[in-house]
């Protein structure tokens, strides 16, 4: 089989299908990625662990920091504690939460109230003014990369660096 029909066949079964794991699977989020097709998840208890890319998703699909995903575990691996097995697209993360599989519910949970931390500081209320410069320093709806951690600077530490 030829790489593009390989991965035409891998990117249907993901895209297409919807997966609900079995009692041994697990439904864990992925936390980041050290190499060699090893990611860091975390489970909804809070255990986190490595689990490896098997070779048929290996270049053919991309999983980022946040992503969801299903996995089978490995009795014989000591760091290594499981293999993917699905991969969850956003459309199987709302099928699955209508459903309501608790785990899943409870990794969902506590994966947006960090992403909500990390990616939306608290900021204070500004007035809006009619001018022009307001329009075009507003970058709320710029791409905000998820795979880079979040570096927010006040003005604040800026003004008493100046000063000193």
């Amino acid at each position: 089989m030829s790489q593009a029909t390989k991965r035409k066949h891998v990117v249907k079964e993901v895209l297409g299908e919807h997966m609900v794991p079995t009692d041994r699977q697990q439904i864990v989020r992925v936390l980041r990625t050290p190499g060699n097709n090893l990611h860091e998840v975390e489970t909804a208890q809070g255990q986190r662990f490595l689990v490896s890319m098997p070779s048929k998703y290996r270049k053919n699909i991309w999983i980022k920091r946040g992503d969801f995903l299903i996995v089978d575990p490995i009795e014989e691996g000591e760091k290594v504690k499981a293999e993917i097995s699905f991969v969850l697209c956003k459309d199987h993360v709302r099928s699955l939460q209508k459903e309501g599989p608790e785990a899943f519910s409870e990794v969902a949970e506590k994966g947006s109230s960090n992403r909500n931390r990390q990616t939306q500081p608290e900021l204070p209320a500004e007035p809006q003014s009619s001018g022009e410069e307001s329009g075009s320093e507003d970058d709320s709806d710029l791409f905000v990369n998820t795979n880079r951690r979040q570096y927010y600077e006040s003005e604040e530490e800026s003004e008493e660096e100046e000063a000193a």
